[in-house]
């Protein structure tokens, strides 16, 4: 088999066989192909397309390129979420400690982020001294212990993906839906749990910019989970405007907190009781999203969530009296503490989530790339939401940051807020639910 018939033969239009699917995942693995023919073969894919047929091929080849997690040692349920990203979203934080029980098991490897803030696993190490990286004998007995352990990615999980999305990334070959379905499920699959919850956001903070594109995404990752016997749901949700009121590392693991105690912005407190709901008639330990929903409240009210978020800390070595510290005096301070006032009265009609997440990157919350250091502290407070009232003075956000030259993020922050005489009408939060039955 020659690559170079491969890339004619899509450049062409043609459907690709698995056989050859698999010679170039395998032979870029190995260096066999090399990367100006896979950048070439990436590109006749974004302009020609992949069927549904090649992109279960792609997803399984990369699945394939390494180790596949066993968890056959953890009795119950095994649940797992995967958010397709966007600007304040600490989900995993909140939801998963109220998921999990005797039967229901969290056993997630996540990872850290490239962007406007870190990742699951970024926000973690926020809270000194938690340990990411676990042996598979200590993942193992912490999930069959507390029922819920978060560690970060073993090395050679998917290691096809690693390498064709660093290139990916530099050639322009990233917006394919083949492409990037087959990414994050070949990650998911890989990672091997019984029921696959995806979180698809669209909007202006996103990477899917309109619910048409987004619907598309989340139906052919629902489509590549159950060819493969996974449980698979997507959910799709609005990211207009940031998830919650925190941006920033510690400011998500402190929203968080606040959520599991019951006192977390309305928007992400509906997300959590949403896909928990969802997450536990996955698990089978409900029949119906609304008897979920119902128990995952009661999880809050009771403290039940907070309770399991402490036990993993403790179990990874976190320090749990700095959660404590969190939870009763906040961050500690920066070097700056900026407020960014409102320039008129009127209603907060727009908040670009992009400017504020481009805005929390430059005051140091996240990484351009996977060098860059992130400050822990860094980020920024929504004061006002979308149709909230405010007069002119009163304070929109806050910036914390210890970078001395923020003059960039404070007029990101400003310009992402539009205000106007009267409120618009309300977007939901969650769109639709996609399921294999549609």
């Amino acid at each position: 088999m020659v690559i170079t018939e491969i890339i004619e033969k899509k450049k062409q239009g043609l459907e690709l066989s698995k056989e050859e699917i698999n010679f170039f995942i395998d032979g870029y693995c190995k260096d066999i192909v090399k990367d100006y023919q896979a950048s070439s073969l990436l590109m006749a894919i974004c302009l020609k397309g992949m069927n549904e047929r090649e992109t279960f091929d792609l997803t399984e080849a990369m699945l394939n390129s390494g180790d596949i997690v066993s968890l056959k040692n953890i009795p119950g349920i095994k649940v797992d979420k995967h958010s397709t990203g966007g600007v304040g979203d600490k989900t995993s934080l909140a939801l998963l400690p109220l998921v999990c029980s005797d039967k229901v098991k969290v056993a997630k490897m996540s990872g850290r982020g490239l962007g406007h803030t870190g990742g699951t696993i970024d926000k973690l190490e926020s809270i000194p001294n938690f340990k990411v990286n676990l042996s598979l004998e200590e993942f193992e007995k912490q999930v069959n212990d507390i029922s819920i352990a978060i560690i970060a990615q073993t090395g050679n999980l998917v290691p096809a993906d690693k390498k064709l999305y660093a290139l990916r990334d530099v050639t322009a070959t990233v917006d394919n839906l083949s492409l990037i379905a087959s990414s994050i499920m070949s990650k998911k699959l890989a990672s091997n749990a019984d029921t696959i919850l995806l979180d698809v956001k669209f909007g202006s903070g996103a990477f899917m910019k309109t619910l048409p594109d987004a619907r598309k995404l989340a139906s052919l990752m629902v489509k590549i989970g159950t060819h493969f016997n996974k449980n698979t749901i997507a959910v799709i949700t609005d990211m207009d405007q940031p998830l919650g009121t925190h941006i920033g590392n510690r400011l998500e693991l402190i929203e968080s907190l606040e959520t599991l105690q019951g006192r977390g912005s309305k928007d992400f407190h509906e997300l959590i009781i949403k896909l928990g709901g969802i997450i536990l008639y996955q698990a089978k330990e409900v029949t119906s999203f609304e008897e979920g929903e119902k128990i995952i409240q009661e999880r809050i009210n009771n403290g039940y969530g907070l309770k399991k978020l402490f036990e993993m800390v403790s179990y990874q070595h976190g320090d749990v009296s700095f959660l404590e510290k969190l939870m009763k005096e906040g961050i500690d301070k920066t070097k700056y503490i900026i407020e960014i006032k409102a320039p008129r009265d009127g209603y907060v009609v727009t908040i670009d989530a992009l400017k504020i997440g481009e805005a929390s990157l430059l005051s140091g919350a996240g990484r351009k790339t996977k060098e860059d250091t992130i400050d822990f502290d860094a980020g920024i407070i929504l004061n006002k939401k979308i149709n909230d009232y405010c007069k002119k003075g009163d304070t929109l956000l806050t910036i914390f940051t210890n970078v001395d030259e923020h003059e960039d993020a404070c007029a990101l922050a400003l310009d992402a807020y539009r205000i106007e005489d009267k409120p618009i009408k309300t977007k939901p939060l969650i769109y639709e639910v996609v399921s294999n039955e549609g």
